[in-house]
Order: C-alpha cells, then structure tokens, then sequence
C-alpha cells in the first residue's frame, strides 16, 4: 500500500473538504429537523463517485461503494444540538467562519466533520484502488443521535437489514483511537402528594418537599465515597473490587458512573396551592458492571424513595419525537455500555493504519489548551460521551471502533471548532483501513459489552 499516495490524496482534497464542511455548517439540522443536510451529502456522494446513494424510512443517508460481501461500515450522526443562548457565540453559528488552519461553526466538531472525512476516505479508496474484491464500503450520515443514541442504527439493523463486519465511528476523538465507552440511560422519578390552599399547607402532602429528600438523595449518590460507614454509597463503589469484583479494571479503564438530576416538572392547581406532583429526570451514566435494571433498583433504594413508599415511581423513559421522514420508531432510553479487546482485529486496522501513515503519536496541534492537551494521551483510549456505538456494540454485538476529526471538548459548546488538519488525517487513515483489516479471528472482540434489556422492544 502506497502510504505517501494516501497523504498526498487526503492532503489535495482539504479544499474540497473544508467547502463541504462549511456548507454543512450553515444548513441547521437539530435532531429530527436534518433534511436539508441530509439531502446535501447525499449530493456530494454522487458527486465523489459512491455506485449507489439511497435514503432509508428513518432518514438515514447511505453510501455504498464496492461490491463485496463484508461490509466496513464508517457512522457520521449529522444532527446537531441548538445554538443556546446566541450571546454566548463570538461568531454566526451557522455562517461559521475560516482560517488557514481551522473551521468554525455549529456542528465543526460533533459532528459533522466526521461525514466530511468518511466521504473524502472513500473517494480516496475508489480513486487510488484500495477497497479489497471481498469488501464493500458504506458510509452513514445518521440522524437523531443527539436525541437517541443509537436509534438511527436500531433502524439500520433492524429495518435496513444492515449488518457489517464492523463499524468505525467518526464522533470526534481528539485524534485518538477510541475502543469504547459509558452507556447511559434516562431515568424519571415521580413523587404523588396532596394539594390544598397555600394559607394551611398542613393541610396538604407537598410532593416537592418530598421529591427535595429524593433529590438529595441522588445528588449523595452521584457525589459519596464507598466506606462501610455510608449509608448512601457512592457510585465509585463500582471502582472497587469489594462491590464490582468481575468488571472493576472495566469500570477503571472508563472512569466510574455518574447522575445528575437534569430536570424538574411539577403539578399545583395554582401558585397559591401546595403541590400535588413532582417529577425529575436522572441523566444516568453507567460503567462496566451496571445494568439498567441495577439502576432503576438503586434509585428506588434510596431512603427518600423508600420513605415514601407507594407514592414514588421510578422508570424509564421511552423516546417516540417522529424522524423528519415522519417515522416515528420507539425505543427505551437505554443506551449500553461497551468496550473492545485492545487486540481486536478491527481496532488494530485503525492503528496500523494510523502507524503506517502517522506514527503512534495522535497527530494535530488544536488552537484551543484543552483539545492540546488531549493530544498528549496514549493513541488507544476511550469516549467519555455516548455515541451511536450504544447500538451498534452495546446493543448488537458489532464491532465497533472510534477515530474522528475534531474535539470532544467542542461538543454542544459555543464558539464551536474544528481543524483542517484532522479531516485530512481522518480521511487518509479511512482509506488505509480496509486493506489492513486482517478479518475476524476466533477471539470474541468485545472485552464488555452492557447488552439489550429483556423489554419487548423492535
């Protein structure tokens, strides 16, 4: 394999990828608003050279090009998170901005750079002849990510039929080679009380007052330590052999789990009466050895929930906002947890690939102290956000692997960036990778992997 070819491609069409890029940025594609991106890849796959370009029922593009029968899957999600509050941007989010080394804009980094780089990786293959007979190359530009990890590949699987060899994810990696990460889930706690006239609120049952204990209660959760003596232990128990003797080097390698209460909602018949609900959402992040019904168990074992006894429900959410296609495909708010074998045969690709082409040092030099700082990590890492692998590895069992342009850092923040020189090393390394994937072996790849629940879900 021609490695210098490959650099000098990757390199020749940074133009050409910094235009697309730009012209992603300035279409505004919020989960379940995405058409207009969608339509706008699908045009410049035509455009490169892909031998077939289709939209699925969900809204998913899909870019095939070869005609063998092992599928090398690379995953972008083009939706975006909103702006937020517009003052706190120094640039138009849409209208973005360039420099000589790097692009500004809602979506630079999580993620739009990412379809960018798999699309220019893929034309490198075609025009330099490195797609192997055996394999065809599909490139996905998935939606509603930012709402549901993972829904859009529930849909590729299921609906689609699709299941490749295996997947490499392009969410941002800060020019690491990422083998996993924490799942998560949504959980709701609702509290029942009573109300009456806010001039005698004995009278009532304040159900914010009782849902202020079980608040209390998570926050303690998230936030103690794990000795003999706590009542509430926290959740870097599962850091700790004592509590997680078969996943504890797991749970270390990702970092232990965490929750916050991330909204509140309440019932009164006016602001004059006593409350007669409450509710909150939990953003739960798991490590190796939590399940979701481990979770759900928790919460309800909290001693707030447990003192109010029958008038405290915890659940799960379930999510159904309809794709922009109008579909709308229900899922439980369950997000797995997975990790890889550092010696798995698709992990390894990327690193050849990466070693042959860049060393087995992370490459680029971003404008911003944090992402620098990233850089000086080992090659092979993890996330420490969700990404569409919840579905494809912890969910379905299919290799998956990450390495994207951009910073995780730069993830629904303002002021958002990415670097020209990531979308070239990004595109370069996707086209080395198929001709060094070396198939799968006997040894199962996943090192953990937190599996579908037993709900009767598609």
């Amino acid at each position: 394999m021609n490695f210098e070819a490959i650099q000098a491609a990757a390199k020749g069409y940074e133009a050409d990828m910094t235009r697309f890029l730009r012209d992603l940025i300035a279409i505004p594609s919020e989960s379940c608003g995405e058409e207009g991106v969608i339509r706008r890849i699908a045009a410049e796959m035509e455009k490169v050279g892909f031998d077939k370009v289709e939209i699925d029922g969900e809204g998913n593009v899909l870019g095939w090009m070869g005609r063998g029968s092992k599928i090398i899957a690379y995953d972008a999600h083009i939706d975006t998170v909103g702006i937020g509050n517009r003052e706190n941007w120094t640039f138009d989010p849409y209208e973005g901005y360039e420099t000589e080394t790097e692009i500004g804009g809602r979506g630079g980094s999580d993620q739009e750079g990412g379809i960018v780089s798999s699309v220019y990786g893929a034309k490198i293959m075609k025009d330099l002849g490195l797609i192997p007979e055996d394999v065809t190359v599909l490139v996905t530009g998935t939606v509603q990510e930012e709402d549901c990890d993972g829904l859009c590949w529930q849909y590729i699987h299921n609906e689609d039929k699709v299941t490749p060899e295996f997947v490499i994810s392009t969410e941002p990696t800060d020019g690491g080679i990422y083998r996993g990460h924490r799942g998560r889930m949504e959980i709701r706690v609702d509290v029942h009380g009573v109300s009456c006239h806010g001039s005698a609120p004995e009278r009532g049952d304040n159900a914010i007052y009782k849902m202020a204990d079980i608040i209390a209660d998570v926050r303690s959760l998230n936030e103690n330590g794990d000795s003999d003596d706590t009542e509430i232990k926290g959740l870097v128990k599962m850091l700790n052999p004592k509590y997680n003797p078969e996943h504890y080097e797991d749970a270390r390698f990702l970092g232990r789990g965490t929750c916050t209460v991330s909204q509140i909602f309440y019932t009164s018949p006016s602001r004059c009466a006593v409350a007669d609900s409450c509710a909150i959402s939990i953003d739960r992040r798991m490590t190796a050895g939590e399940t979701w019904d481990s979770c759900l168990e928790e919460i309800r074992n909290l001693p707030a929930c447990k003192k109010y006894k029958d008038d405290v429900k915890v659940s799960m959410y379930m999510y159904d906002r309809p794709a922009w296609t109008g579909l709308v495909y229900e899922t439980e708010c369950y997000f797995p947890t997975w990790i890889n074998k550092e010696t798995a045969p698709h992990v390894q690709a990327l690193v050849d690939a990466h070693k042959a082409l860049y060393g087995d040092k992370r490459v680029g030099s971003p404008s911003t102290p944090e992402a620098a700082e990233k850089r000086r990590a080992p090659l092979i890492d993890k996330w420490t956000f969700s990404t569409n692998g919840v579905s494809i590895q912890g969910r379905y069992g299919i290799p998956c692997v990450g390495f994207g342009p951009g910073a995780e850092s730069q993830a629904h923040a303002p002021n958002e960036i990415t670097w020209k020189e990531d979308l070239v090393a990004c595109a370069a390394v996707y086209a080395a990778v198929p001709g060094l994937y070396k198939g799968k072996g006997d040894e199962d790849v996943c090192e953990y992997r937190g599996g579908r629940t037993n709900n009767d879900i598609k």
